[in-house]
């Protein structure tokens, strides 16, 4: 396809830009500098297959990814746009903007229970999901990535919570 236009340049490289595909996850993922990013030790192949168990959804500017309260066992990583996570008691408290690469939700992997904090989109964004059935999935064919997965998740959920202790912020 010819392109004559800048417009039709730029909206051609947005179609590309939202098709985002695994590998650019993967780096996304990879390249967060971030105390609290997601680094589990898997090799280029390990990560493929893991990337496999994830479903992407696009969500739009403002719309609720995580609700405060709500039961939910779905693990997120962010691919691409930007993401604000807040917890509401007397007061709404703003914990964090998340950056493509981070992760949210991780609670869900560990336990049955309601969503501690809500999450909202700041910008139109790219989510990945892993649902706990395909993380289930994971466990009973790739045992050594799903173990792995869920080091790397823990270590995240871990460092949150002693910077939530920290700062006094309310865990409900």
């Amino acid at each position: 396809m010819r392109v004559r236009r800048a417009d039709n340049r730029f909206t051609l490289r947005l179609r590309i830009h939202n098709a985002m595909t695994t590998d650019e996850l993967i780096h996304v993922i990879q390249s967060l500098n971030a105390e609290d990013a997601f680094r589990p030790r898997l090799d280029p192949q390990q990560w493929r297959t893991f990337t496999q168990y994830l479903t992407r959804h696009e969500i739009r500017s403002g719309e609720l990814l995580l609700k405060q309260g709500e039961q939910d066992r779905t693990l997120y990583f962010l691919g691409q746009g930007s993401l604000q996570v807040y917890a509401t008691g007397g007061t709404t408290n703003k914990i964090a903007i998340l950056r493509p690469g981070a992760m949210c939700g991780e609670p869900g992997l560990f336990a049955d229970g309601e969503r501690t904090a809500s999450v909202e989109a700041m910008t139109a964004s790219v989510v990945w999901a892993l649902r706990l059935p395909r993380f289930e999935e994971l466990c009973a064919r790739v045992p050594v990535i799903a173990l792995e997965v869920l080091r790397a998740a823990g270590s995240v959920m871990a460092l949150r919570m002693r910077g939530n202790i920290a700062r006094q912020t309310p865990i409900t």
